[in-house]
Order: C-alpha cells, then sequence, then structure tokens
C-alpha cells in the first residue's frame, strides 16, 4: 500500500488528525443540513408574504381607473409595506435575474417569487445594496418594486456559527490535552526504550491508562533482566578470566626459570598469545556494561587515542574532522572501539588516517588503511567474533584473536549507532565508519 506523504509523522500529529478531521466533518454536514434546511424554509415562508404584496399592488393598480389613481393607490399602500414602487418603471430593466454564484437564499428567493408570480420580470439582486428590485406588469404599464432584503429571507445565521465556532474550538482544545495525557506517557516509554538502546539509563515511571500502564511495567521488567543478564555475564566471565590468569602466571614463572632456548621463547610466545587472548575475551564479553554514560568532547578523546597509538610506535594520523560540541557516551568503551579499529588497521597495513564528522543527530568516526581490505562478501563475517577471514590475521602470524571488529560493532550498537566496513577510495584498503547515534 503507498505511503502518504502528506499524514504527519508523530503520533500526537496523527492522533490530533483523527480527533480533528471527524469532529470539524461532523460540524460541517450539520451546519450546512442545519442552515439549507432551516433557512431555506424560512426564505420560502417570507418570500410567500412579498409576493402576496406584490400581487395585491398588482390588482389595485389594474383596477384604477386612471394613472393617477393607481399612483394614489400605490402611494397609500406601500408606505406602510415599506416597498418603493415607480410606475411606469424608469429603471433600465436587467435582460434576466441577476444574483451572486454563493446567494442559495437569493436563488430560493427568486425561485419562490417565480413559483407564487409567474408573469413577474426579471428580479436583481445585486443592483441596490440589501435589496431587491424586480418588475411586474399591469394595466398603466410596467410596476417596478424595491423591496428590503431583510423581509423575503432570512439573515445569516451569524450567531449560530460563531456558538457552533467557538463550541468546537473549545472542544478540541479540550479534547487534545485530554489526548496528550494520554499519549505522554509512551511517549515517555518511548524515550527510555531509545536511551536504553543508546547504553543509557533514564527514570521511567509507567502512567496513563491500564495498557499504556501495562506495557511500561513490561518495559521496566524487559530492562532489568537485560541488565542482570549483562551483569552477572559479566561477573561470570571475570572470575573465569581472573581464575585464568593464576596458571599462566605460574606457566611464565617457570618457563622464565628455565634455561633460554627456542622451545622456551616458543613456549613463551605461547602464553602471551593466552594472555592477549584472555584479555579481548574479557573485553569482549565485558563490553560497555559497567560504564556510566560521561559528556565528553568527541575530537579530544579520538586525539587521545592517537596520541596512544602514536606512542606505541603505530603510523596513524587524524586526516579531518567537522563539527563541535559535547557528546554523551562511555568514553573508555568508545576509545576501546577506535583502538581496535586503529590496531586492525595498521596490522594489515602500513599506516591508518582517522576522520571524525559530529552532526546534529550522529558522530561518525571513519579509520581508513592501506592495507589488502576486504571482499565485500565476506564483511559481515569479519565482524563475527573469532572470526580469521585469511593467514594475515592468524595469531601467531602476529594477528589478534578475531574479537577487534566484534567489540567495535557491539559498542555501536551499544550507542544506537552501527560499525560498516567499505573501501577506502583514499588509501586503497579498508574503511571502518564507526557511527554512535547522539
Amino acid at each position: 500500500m503507498p505511503r502518504l506523504s502528506f499524514l504527519p509523522r508523530s503520533l500526537y500529529g496523527r492522533a490530533a488528525l483523527i480527533l480533528i478531521v471527524p469532529i470539524v466533518t461532523i460540524q460541517l454536514v450539520v451546519s450546512i443540513t442545519f442552515i439549507q434546511r432551516h433557512f431555506e424554509r424560512v426564505t420560502e415562508q417570507m418570500t410567500e408574504s412579498v409576493a402576496r404584496e406584490v400581487r395585491l399592488l398588482r390588482s389595485e393598480v389594474d383596477s384604477a381607473p386612471s394613472l393617477a389613481e393607481a399612483r394614489a393607490r400605490l402611494a397609500a399602500m406601500t408606505r406602510p409595506l415599506a416597498i418603493s414602487s415607480r410606475l411606469p418603471a424608469t429603471a433600465v430593466v436587467p435582460g434576466g435575474d441577476q444574483v451572486a454564484f454563493y446567494d442559495l437564499s437569493g436563488k430560493v428567493l427568486i425561485r419562490q417569487l417565480r413559483l407564487l408570480v409567474p408573469d413577474i420580470g426579471p428580479v436583481d439582486l445585486l443592483v441596490v445594496r440589501n435589496g431587491v428590485r424586480t418588475t411586474v406588469a399591469t394595466d398603466w404599464g410596467t410596476l417596478q418594486l424595491t423591496v428590503d432584503r431583510g423581509r423575503l429571507s432570512a439573515s445569516n445565521p451569524h450567531q449560530l456559527l460563531v456558538l457552533m465556532l467557538v463550541t468546537s474550538a473549545l472542544m478540541t482544545v479540550i479534547a487534545f490535552l485530554f489526548l496528550s495525557n494520554q499519549l505522554r506517557p509512551i511517549k515517555q516509554m518511548a524515550d527510555a526504550a531509545d536511551a536504553f538502546g543508546k547504553g543509557q539509563t533514564i527514570p521511567f515511571r509507567p502512567r496513563g491508562a491500564t495498557e499504556v500502564r501495562a506495557a511500561g511495567l513490561a518495559f521496566l521488567d524487559m530492562r532489568a533482566r537485560i541488565e542482570r543478564q549483562i551483569e552477572q555475564r559479566t561477573l561470570l566471565l571475570s572470575g573465569i578470566s581472573h581464575d585464568l590468569r593464576t596458571p599462566l602466571t605460574r606457566l611464565k614463572l617457570g618457563l622464565s626459570l628455565m634455561p633460554e632456548d627456542d622451545d622456551t621463547r616458543a613456549l613463551q610466545g605461547d602464553v602471551v598469545d593466552m594472555e592477549r587472548l584472555v584479555d579481548e575475551f574479557l573485553s569482549f564479553v565485558r563490553g560497555d556494561a559497567t560504564e556510566e554514560s560521561v559528556t565528553v568532547d568527541p575530537f579530544a578523546l579520538v586525539s587521545r587515542v592517537i596520541e596512544n597509538a602514536e606512542r606505541a610506535g603505530q603510523a596513524v594520523v587524524l586526516a579531518a574532522s567537522e563539527g563541535q560540541g559535547m557528546v554523551t557516551l562511555r568514553a573508555q568503551a568508545v576509545a576501546r572501539a577506535v583502538e581496535n579499529l586503529i590496531g586492525n588497521a595498521v596490522r594489515h597495513g602500513t599506516c591508518a588516517e582517522v576522520s571524525v564528522i559530529l552532526t546534529e543527530r550522529s558522530l561518525k568516526i571513519t579509520v581508513e588503511d592501506d592495507g589488502p581490505g576486504i571482499p565485500s562478501d565476506k564483511r559481515d563475517e569479519a565482524m563475527t567474533a573469532f572470526a580469521r577471514l585469511d593467514v594475515a590475521r592468524d595469531p601467531n602470524r602476529g594477528g589478534g584473536v578475531g574479537l577487534g571488529l566484534t567489540i567495535a560493532a557491539d559498542i555501536a550498537r551499544s550507542h544506537g549507532g552501527s560499525l560498516r566496513l567499505g573501501d577506502s577510495a583514499r588509501l586503497g584498503g579498508l574503511r571502518a565508519d564507526l557511527t554512535l547515534m547522539r
């Protein structure tokens, strides 16, 4: 089904549309129907009275013995009836009825006059302000009559329309306030869920209708279970890591006391690889669950990571930076993600370039290298835990343990963002875009 682009996207806007459209439609239908039926009938009755007077005046003129007597009778009768008359007519008679296109009651008036006075002349509702001019044939010539419009048609229902509009506006405001009070808890829950997806925990108390409260309580239970699961996993694997370090330390001590030869050095290398594997595995399972979000300068944070990498002998530079401002995030976790991306870049290439772009909605950190890159059909696999795509990524050949990109991707997701891999147009190697939502 095609999407209607003109509809509002927010819940408030759509709820207001659902509320206002039926009210306005009902008001218009009722108003038009009432006004048309009621005031049309009133106009017909008032026009009928004037039509009788027109017929009476014509009969009096026709029965007069002379033109002077006809004029005298007209003067005596039209004065109390508030009708202006000329006999014979002096004004130019229009070729047809004159009425504005929007004058609905005027059309009813003309129709009723022609029904009750079949031989009446053209009816002009435009030449005289708030008046009706017409003619009727008599034995003494054409009789011109001008009648006040208020005697033939009902006046516009201003008071009724004003009352309806004011009442409708008042009821709409009251209904919208009530609706806003019902929708506010839903928006608060959505904000809390969005913040939790970005690694932030904000206070939320279920309110509103029964169904909304139930959804809010279910969200709080879900958030608590996820936090407990992360905490328990972190504690469990931290204990395992601690227990593994003890025999590794004993192995290192024992190997250091043995005579140094090729076998001893090989065993020491194995111990170092095991320690690195334990450290990266612990970093992977811990993620950033135990760290609180803080407001930091992202450019300063990335600059510190680059400085640390340079002190470690890695060839990395800050290529570009755009935007300014502060960002709320888990600083240590983001620094760890950038370190992993830089380490992955210099491990498979000779240099790395870092770019930082800050916008109103996101923070984007890009790391590019001049290495062999990763084929497009294997990039999703590269972000899988413990994935090693080729010999160059073998730990025994100086590679990692297959967790660097996975840790960076998990940290990006915990901040509501993502990690995307592509080709570096500038260096020809891999391009890693770490996007964090603000």
